[in-house]
């Protein structure tokens, strides 16, 4: 109507944005518009005032710039300009410029008024912590829920009990403790699954359970009542921060883990570094199944080597390449694109413009093939075996021959066994009297292992992964041949 004497009529389309702020582009009907825009369907846009299509500079100097390109005219019904004139640019900008002024002034109020009501201890929304309800009866106060309070407080005793916060995640989802439900105002259901441990580091760091109100680094009284005790919180901040601190080495070390993110287990599980520190500080570094860090527990028939030395894997895989492709190779771990492990090999997959060079230098039980999932690449299988000793991993190859390491707990138990039989005249062995506990009847077993079996026991060549708790817990047969047959493969030693 403002514009009949130019001969305008009135048309059905509108491009209506009611409750978005006219401070973002992300806005589904001016999208609509630059769209039909880029089509070349517009010709003119008309708007109230300059400040329904944006509020921001920058933005509006963008669209200014797409409207050129398109030759399409803006017009304010309110406002007299035009856009095709340098003095309709400078009115626009300066309009812009008061309209962008006023949303941030607006903007600083609504700071400034959040800031002022939790400095009074009031809560002032957002996501409600495990513990309590929403304000009622118009109040800004928070309401302590028993049951969850409750809950809270064991998480915080529990902790400090572990000392963990994985180990303390593992529990809580063991005993179905979860996180809070909520509801959207659409009704959508949120919440009430298992902790992650970002969640629970958040929960045991919030000083919401102290009755307090936290607003930028800054801690005010709430008017809320608190949860917690002063004197447990702080003991769990120490054990926080303490355990920070040693994460915070680890970080560190981390950079020593050249085959981060390309070292898999037998199931396809990613294997992690992780690292310990020794008595005298000295770093140790491993790899670790992400199954086995997650607290999962594997099948008992499952011996796959699920953690390794990483020094002495990365050394075997080092020298190994070498020998394939030559010592002038800088840097052999570089080029591996993935790293399998088995319980006697290991499969390794390399870009395949090498395939050919390592294929005239392999020795005996290596093996190298085209990679059926990835034909640019091909896997080279090593018969490299992962032996446990007194505790720790071995990596077993032609290339390293390791000096035997007898496992102590074994000896020991070996040992054990035979201090409680006695032989007589003829040279038999017999019991002066039966062991006292289940456990030692069971230990007895062992001086009956096979002659041959004991002997590499005692020199520290006992089948891979054979351990004290597995020969107590499996049936021995009494024939040293089953019991041949029913031990691990030998690796090659």
């Amino acid at each position: 109507q403002s514009q009949a004497h130019e001969g305008w009529r009135k048309i059905n389309t509108r491009y209506d944005d009611g409750g978005f702020s006219g401070g973002s582009m992300e806005r589904p009907a001016l999208k609509r518009l630059l769209a039909d825009i880029e089509a070349g369907s517009v010709d003119i846009i008309v708007v109230y005032k300059i400040d329904r299509l944006t509020r921001s500079l920058p933005d509006f100097a963008r669209m200014v710039d797409l409207f050129d390109r398109h030759e399409v005219s803006f017009v304010s019904v309110t406002q007299s300009f035009n856009t095709t004139s340098s003095m309709g640019r400078l009115t626009l900008n300066v309009l812009l410029s008061f309209a962008q002024f006023e949303r941030e002034v607006t903007g600083e109020r609504i700071r400034d008024k959040i800031a002022a009501s939790k400095a009074k201890g009031m809560w002032m929304g957002g996501n409600l912590p495990l513990g309590y309800d929403a304000p009622n009866d118009g109040s800004r106060t928070l309401v302590i829920n028993d049951d969850e309070a409750r809950t809270v407080g064991l998480i915080f005793e529990t902790y400090l009990e572990l000392g963990s916060v994985h180990a303390l995640a593992h529990r809580l989802a063991e005993r179905g403790i979860r996180s809070k439900l909520r509801r959207t105002r659409k009704g959508r259901a949120l919440g009430g699954r298992p902790f992650s441990r970002g969640a629970l580091f958040h929960l045991l760091r919030n000083r919401v359970y102290l009755g307090m109100i936290v607003h930028k680094q800054q801690v005010h009284p709430g008017s809320h009542a608190a949860i917690i005790e002063h004197s447990l919180f702080d003991a769990v901040q120490q054990k926080l921060d303490t355990n920070a601190r040693r994460r915070s080495k680890t970080r560190r070390a981390c950079a020593k883990a050249p085959l981060t993110g390309r070292i898999f287990d037998q199931d396809g599980q990613p294997m992690s570094p992780t690292f310990s520190y020794g008595k005298q500080g000295k770093l140790y570094r491993y790899y670790v199944s992400s199954s086995l860090q997650k607290g999962h527990k594997r099948p008992s028939h499952n011996t796959s080597p699920v953690r390794l030395s990483a020094s002495t894997l990365e050394q075997t895989l080092i020298k190994t390449l070498k020998r394939l492709m030559g010592k002038s190779v800088s840097d052999p771990l570089g080029l591996i694109e993935r790293v399998e492990i088995y319980q006697d090999e290991l499969e390794v997959v390399l870009p395949g413009e090498h395939h050919a060079r390592i294929r005239k230098m392999l020795g005996a039980g290596e093996h190298a093939a085209p990679n059926p999932t990835d034909p640019t690449t091909f896997r080279l299988t090593l018969p490299i075996c992962i032996a446990i000793r007194g505790g720790r991993s071995l990596v077993i190859s032609k290339d390293t021959e390791p000096c035997p390491q007898p496992d102590p707990v074994l000896v020991n138990a070996l040992r054990t066994a035979h201090s409680m039989i006695e032989q007589d005249h003829d040279g038999l062995p017999i019991l002066d009297t039966a062991p006292d506990t289940p456990y030692l009847r069971r230990l007895l077993r062992l001086a009956f292992l096979s002659p041959e079996l004991q002997k590499q026991i005692l020199q520290g060549r006992q089948p891979p992964g054979l351990t004290l708790s597995r020969l107590l817990k499996d049936d021995i047969s009494p024939s040293w041949e089953e019991q041949r047959q029913t031990m691990v493969t030998f690796c090659k030693m």
